[in-house]
């Protein structure tokens, strides 16, 4: 919330109509910019990771007929690793006008604040959840780095963050550099870039944090 312009704020507070992720969620944060008694009139639309493509057209049908609508992620950017990519595509199908404002990316402020390369990046979401195929993944875009001098940028649930941290660790070069951004735009705000072999001295805990790790094979 602090992290949004006033703008946007504004913005926010003329809509009544909002598709979200979790809507006990989303009026919460509707509260913080001043909606409090505004919840009565507001409609809420179910779009997350079980939204199948069929079940878009009615949450569209309302902006098809004037309704205005925002489009809320959980704790993300919507369509950058968060639901709705198929919803914003079938807007501009329809004739929509899709209109991005300016928030919080946790992804471009890794980057931006990682020292990394910043012109060639490449953001993969999540790696495999099994270890040998995960560790296979983890060497390969490290190959990839090398080869383009591209930052790979990539996420992990928060529980499995200390197993990430200590794969990326025990499995690529040592000279490699290692950047690892938690909790992005909060008080617990985290950033740290440095070789892999460096990163054993240091006592991070990542457990049940919100992290997105960068590597750069020079």
């Amino acid at each position: 919330m602090r992290s949004l312009s006033l703008v946007v704020i504004e913005q926010v507070r003329l809509l009544r109509y909002f598709i979200v992720e979790n809507d006990k969620n989303a009026r919460r944060f509707l509260v913080r910019t001043g909606m409090k008694s505004l919840l009565e009139e507001i409609e809420f639309g179910l779009l997350n990771e079980h939204t199948r493509t069929g079940e878009l057209e009615p949450l569209i049908l309302p902006i098809i007929k004037g309704t205005d609508a925002g489009l809320l992620s959980e704790s993300g950017c919507p369509g950058i690793a968060d639901p709705g990519a198929d919803l914003i595509r079938q807007a501009h199908a329809s004739g929509i006008r899709v209109k991005p404002l300016i928030g919080p990316s946790s992804i471009i402020m890794a980057v931006m604040s990682s020292g990394l390369n910043g012109q060639r990046f490449v953001f993969h979401g999540y790696l495999p959840a099994k270890p040998q195929d995960r560790i296979r993944k983890i060497k390969e875009i490290e190959s990839r780095s090398k080869q383009n001098q591209e930052t790979q940028v990539f996420i992990e649930a928060p529980y499995r963050n200390r197993q990430m941290l200590s794969d990326l660790i025990n499995n690529l070069s040592p000279d490699t550099l290692l950047s690892v951004s938690v909790d992005l735009t909060t008080e617990q705000e985290l950033i740290k870039t440095a070789r892999v072999w460096e990163w054993s001295k240091f006592d991070t805990d990542l457990n049940k944090r919100l992290a997105v790790f960068s590597i750069l094979k020079t």
